[in-house]
């Protein structure tokens, strides 16, 4: 048995996937035996199956955990690269000093797995024609691109209407620049081109096979650019049912690796003293999942501040971590992480969990008790997507009874709690696990700012108006200075703290729990959404 870095008080590890049904032979999925690294079947527990496959478009850790291995950014994050970064598909990249371009050096030799060559007008296609028109995220990234050069093969030069700080492309490059094949999409329409789900990319390996509700196949790309990868044959994505039996699936070796806590955390402690099997807490640091109170100001009084102080009061953050997160995670002050030290500050305000002050709160705002003890009822939609979002949400509704607000909590499967939530905004208050993805501009900064149109997921849909905040956050986005830009991102966590548009209250991780003989486990940042070229198996 083998524990790599697991702690309950500093891991911020926890939550789940797996989600589907399976009906793939034990014996089918049979590990290729192996003697030394290099070869072989993994096979790994999946979540669910995205309905758009493309990172290009979808930028979400759904579609990265199987689209990563087959189509690839420009740079991926690293522990011990220049700032964070290692290269991909771009070999440098250089800002200017007025921040109106980058320039990017790309890999010479890459070719796409049907045999053609990639080259710059792969990337500007990518760019202007699917991460600013049609990706979640890289629409904000974006925003002020407005061509992209391609002088030589090998040489992109992106170029803004405004000023862009480097810092955020810089930060942003692992998430929002998957590449796609100009040849492929060109001349179609790109939001319903198949090739959305039968990948081809430039990756170590390439998409071979979806089963629906049984599995994803991938196949060694035998012309992939590093000669010295993949170590791997094939790489299946099994689909499961429940968190449990992935546990059971790892146990009995019909899987060898189950990551983004697809184990259940209360098993965690038992399954790590199993032999043959390690418990990893690295390779999520760049994926910090957000525990927040979304808020809904278009009702009255959600739209009072001190109503959302009451709330903020009423929570215990601490009961939280430690039981709904058996520990595996850590309290929030704000909206950015504390495990972003390039943008985090703790000089915030501060709400102490009391019950008494919150309901002292609501007496002198003027909303009394009635005969039942309740202020008034609200909608409460706590997100399905894992454990601890539908248990926070049965924990806050008590939270919320003991301050004489009722709860009623209002459950529904992802696509329509998104649409209730996003697009008809039926909620008051809803449970939300947004992401950190290293700058607050990604994917942070669009939870609060006003103006997003209906319909985009972990946005703004509660009708919050900050001019203030809004000034801040524009101003943050055309700010080249980087000491500049941090303060300013310091300022917009005071302000979203002291205004509490939503409310944060925890912030954590993953777990990954694989077999000993998978080699190379997390060793990026963003190890289970990034290409697994090096892992390996040995028997």
């Amino acid at each position: 048995m083998t524990v790599s870095s697991i702690s309950r008080r500093t891991l911020m590890k926890g939550t789940a996937l797996l989600l589907a049904s399976t009906a793939l032979a034990r014996q089918a999925l049979a590990q290729t035996a192996q003697t030394t690294p290099g070869g072989g079947r993994l096979i790994v527990a999946a979540d669910s199956e995205p309905k758009n496959l493309n990172p290009a478009i979808v930028a979400s850790n759904g579609v990265f955990f199987v689209a990563s291995k087959v189509i690839e950014p420009l740079a991926e994050a690293s522990f011990d690269g220049k700032d964070g970064l290692s290269p991909r598909l771009a070999t440098s990249w250089e800002g200017s000093a007025d921040g109106l371009s980058v320039t990017f050096k790309l890999r010479d030799g890459v070719t796409w797995h049907d045999g053609k060559p990639f080259t710059s007008v792969d990337v500007a296609f990518s760019a202007l024609n699917i991460w600013k028109p049609l990706q979640n995220l890289g629409r904000l990234v974006f925003a002020n691109l407005e061509a992209v050069d391609t002088p030589d093969d090998y040489t992109a030069i992106f170029r803004f209407s405004k000023p862009t700080p480097f810092q955020l492309i810089r930060n942003a490059l692992p998430v929002v620049t998957s590449v796609v094949a100009k040849h492929i999409f060109d001349g179609t329409d790109i939001a319903t081109n198949p090739a959305n789900n039968t990948l081809i990319g430039t990756g170590p390996f390439k998409f071979a096979e979806h089963k629906p509700g049984e599995y994803y196949r991938l196949t060694r790309n035998e012309n992939y650019w590093d000669k010295e990868q993949p170590k791997l044959d094939e790489i299946i994505f099994r689909v499961l049912p429940d968190r449990e039996s992935a546990g059971a699936a790892l146990e009995a070796d019909e899987i060898q690796l189950a990551a983004f806590s697809a184990v259940p955390l209360a098993d965690l402690d038992r399954i790590s003293k199993v032999d043959g099997i390690k418990v990893i807490s690295k390779g999520y640091e760049a994926l910090t999942y957000q525990l927040v109170v979304e808020i809904n100001h278009r009702r009255k009084e959600m739209a009072d501040l001190r109503v959302r102080q009451a709330i903020a009061q009423a929570i215990d953050k601490k009961f939280v971590v430690d039981t709904i997160f058996l520990g595996y995670a850590a309290a929030s002050t704000g909206p950015v992480p504390k495990n972003a030290p390039e943008f985090y500050t703790p000089d915030v305000a501060t709400y102490a969990f009391d019950p008494a002050a919150a309901n002292d709160i609501l007496d002198k705002a003027g909303y009394s008790q009635g005969p039942d003890g309740n202020r008034f009822t609200l909608k409460l939609r706590p997100a399905p997507y894992f454990n601890e979002t539908r248990q926070f949400g049965d924990y806050l509704r008590q939270a919320l009874a003991v301050i004489g607000i009722n709860a009623e909590i209002v459950n529904a499967d992802a696509a329509a709690h998104q649409k209730a939530v996003y697009t008809d905004h039926d909620f008051d208050l809803a449970v939300g696990p947004p992401v950190f993805r290293g700058d607050p501009a990604i994917s942070t900064t669009i939870l609060v700012q006003s103006g997003t149109p209906d319909g985009v997921p972990f946005s703004n849909q509660g009708g919050y108006v900050n001019p203030e905040l809004d000034k801040i956050i524009k101003q943050a986005s055309e700010t080249i200075d980087t000491a500049a830009r941090t303060d300013l991102y310091r300022k917009f966590q005071q302000l979203v703290v002291a205004d509490l548009p939503l409310i944060n209250v925890a912030e954590w991780g993953f777990i990954t729990v694989a077999r000993d003989t998978v080699l190379n486990v997390a060793d990026n940042p963003r190890w289970a959404v990034s290409n697994w070229g090096d892992t390996a198996l040995q028997s």
